[in-house]
């Protein structure tokens, strides 16, 4: 691909954003004409510059990335987000595809990977780092792989249950559920507890438990 891609910038580590423009602008037909430290910086200098692809991190203060990236494709549809981050969790992938993006790189990747997922994106397509690409290839990573039973569990996580609560409406132990949890969130790559209450909420299937 030779065609000039112009390239914005957006991470609020400007040592970041000195490490990618140097990174980015060694390839010819790559051309950086902005940066920005956040999303509504981002807006505005998208407004100001002709744009083919973000580069978009997404832990930002204020609006985060993936949150941006839905900024951007409700106002430049036409612009290609590709996010760029240290977090390998496949819920913040799910997220940033959910939200417009068209791949998913992470920092720690080799330069000539980010190289090629811009080219990847810019040719159409959609790019994850290889890390990724096996994550999302196991089936386990789904709840749809979880047990009647965790299934159950994660409704009731979902309606705001403690585990005493939860034992009580399935007739179980509370170290019972408690092993339910820890299987669930095992199961789903998921750590802390917040977490798991946000995946149930979004995920939970409907139905009486």
């Amino acid at each position: 691909m030779t065609e000039k891609i112009n390239i914005l910038l957006v991470d609020d580590h400007p040592l970041v954003r000195d490490g990618l423009r140097a990174r980015l602008e060694a390839v010819a037909h790559f051309d950086v004409v902005a940066e920005a430290g956040g999303a509504d910086e981002a807006l505005a200098q998208a407004r100001l510059h002709q744009v083919d692809l973000v580069l978009m991190d997404i832990n930002m203060r204020g609006i985060n990335g993936i949150e941006a990236t839905a900024l951007f494709k409700q106002a430049f549809p036409q612009i290609a987000v590709l996010i760029l981050s240290m977090h390998d969790k496949l819920e913040y992938v799910s997220q940033a595809i959910a939200a417009g993006a068209r791949g998913y790189v992470l920092k720690d990747a080799p330069g000539k990977d980010i190289v090629f997922a811009i080219e990847t994106v810019m040719s159409g397509g959609i790019y994850y780092s290889a890390a990724l690409a096996r994550q999302l290839s196991r089936p386990q990573v789904h709840d749809s792989f979880l047990t009647t039973r965790e299934q159950q569990v994660l409704q009731h996580i979902a309606a705001g249950q403690s585990n005493k609560q939860i034992a009580r409406a399935l007739d179980l132990s509370v170290r019972t559920v408690e092993t339910h949890r820890l299987n669930i969130k095992r199961k789903l790559g998921i750590e802390g507890q917040a977490e798991l209450i946000k995946y149930a909420v979004e995920h939970a299937h409907g139905g009486s438990a």
